[in-house]
């Protein structure tokens, strides 16, 4: 309770602020604005929701990542279409959250793979990488008979 009013608190006085500065048509225009972004992103979210899951499974992404990227995603959304100044800025930090998780995971995915490739490169083997080495040790039987 305390932090819904908290937030309509703070989404009253900056957006009375920043109207009273830009004026009364460029706020219509950036309520319009951000109401058709969010729309749009809410939209095209299948799209975002399909990449996701295309990066999780190749690998670049983690089931955590993939669960905040898509949270931060549909949060991010809803918060442009609420009419306010505090509201957009959470949700451009929402949407920001979430292009850094998508690029966080592939950055860190190549990463890793070159990282292994360099390892695989530099190693001394003979053989091949899918056959396994067993020795089998027979226990020796002490009891010499004559």
């Amino acid at each position: 309770m305390i932090y819904l009013l908290f937030f309509l608190i703070c989404e009253l006085f900056l957006s009375l602020e920043i109207g009273s500065q830009i004026g009364f048509l460029w706020s219509v225009i950036w309520i319009v604005t951000t109401f058709m972004i969010g729309m749009g992103l809410i939209q095209n979210a299948h799209t975002t929701i399909k990449g996701n899951m295309q990066s999780l499974k190749e690998g670049k992404l983690n089931m955590k990542s993939f669960h905040d990227s898509a949270t931060s995603y549909f949060l991010g959304a809803l918060l442009l279409i609420i009419p306010g100044v505090f509201s957009d800025i959470l949700g451009l930090i929402a949407l920001l959250y979430t292009f850094y998780l998508q690029l966080g995971g592939t950055i860190l995915s190549f990463k890793s793979k070159t990282n292994i490739n360099n390892l695989n490169k530099h190693t001394d083997k003979q053989g091949d990488d899918d056959v396994i080495d067993v020795e089998i040790i027979e226990p020796s039987s002490h009891n010499n008979t004559k």
